[in-house]
């Protein structure tokens, strides 16, 4: 009853089931694999120490950015040179932009550096300007931004001394020098905090500071660092997790399918051979 099974249609079926089985099952357990490893990075991640508390180290230490580094203050020394305004930021759901320094270091590559945050529209605010001569910045360090950040502008026509995305490949476009692929982010916005090591003195300090207030110019607020991408139990994370459960349904669904398919052909035989049905063969002469 079941010699249809060697005929080359069934041949093929066999075939079919007996590689995609191993196949779903394989990609199951990558998925479910991925997933695991996903978890492990984010309890390693809860059991270390938040990474803006640990000490500041040079930033070439700290290169390149990844789930470990990514948050860690760093410091670099070097001088302020191009300032850009970076629109489309918002900080405590307030609209409003980042200011972006760009500080040549001694290597004569430039980290772009977040002094602070200012509510309202780049280019109509007062923006204070950045320390002028020798100084050395601790920031919390971040991976350059990609399209798929929040507050990200893709979409280009920014007016001159404005980018959209603080990465290396949209900066090095604007300025006649090489560009750190990473930034930091200024927790200290006070222009104490941009001059240390640069020789200024508390009182040099309190008369920048005064001088920006009556020129109008607004505090310049930290913007938080942003946790690492890939550290923690994401959307993708879960993604995988359900792929997981999607291909094992697929290796079910296959054996149902040749399961199904072997008893309605057996139970065709059956009838063929107990004459309930005509023998197509002999129905066609």
């Amino acid at each position: 009853m079941y010699r249809f099974l060697l005929t080359p249609r069934w041949w093929g079926i066999n075939l079919f089931v007996a590689l995609a089985i191993p196949f779903c099952v394989f990609m199951g357990t990558w998925q479910l694999g991925r997933f695991e490893d996903r978890v492990q990075t984010h309890e390693a991640a809860e059991e270390r120490p938040a990474p803006g508390t640990m000490a500041a180290e040079p930033l070439d230490e700290l290169l390149p950015v990844d789930t470990v580094t990514s948050g860690r203050p760093a410091t670099a020394s070097g001088r302020y040179a191009d300032q850009f305004l970076v629109p489309g930021r918002k900080l405590d759901d307030r609209s409003g932009f980042y200011v972006l320094d760009m500080l040549r270091t001694d290597s004569g590559k430039a980290l772009p550096v977040v002094r602070g945050w200012l509510p309202g529209k780049a280019g109509k605010t007062p923006v204070p300007a950045a320390p002028a001569g020798r100084v050395t910045v601790t920031g919390d360090l971040q991976a350059s931004e990609n399209t798929g950040t929040d507050g990200v502008d893709a979409k280009g026509g920014l007016p001159d001394g404005q980018v959209g995305m603080i990465s290396a490949a949209s900066l090095v476009n604007l300025v006649p020098y090489d560009v750190y692929d990473a930034w930091v982010t200024l927790q200290d916005t006070g222009t104490r905090a941009g001059a240390s090591g640069s020789g200024a003195s508390g009182t040099a300090d309190a008369a920048l500071t005064t001088g920006a207030r009556d020129r109008g110019d607004a505090a310049l607020r930290p913007v938080p660092a942003a946790a690492p991408q890939g550290s923690g139990l994401d959307l993708k994370a879960f993604q995988n997790l359900g792929y997981t459960g999607e291909w094992f349904v697929f290796a079910a669904f296959v054996v149902f399918m040749w399961f199904r398919l072997l008893r309605r052909e057996a139970e065709a035989a059956r009838d063929l051979k107990l004459g309930l049905i005509a023998d197509e063969d002999s129905a066609a002469s």
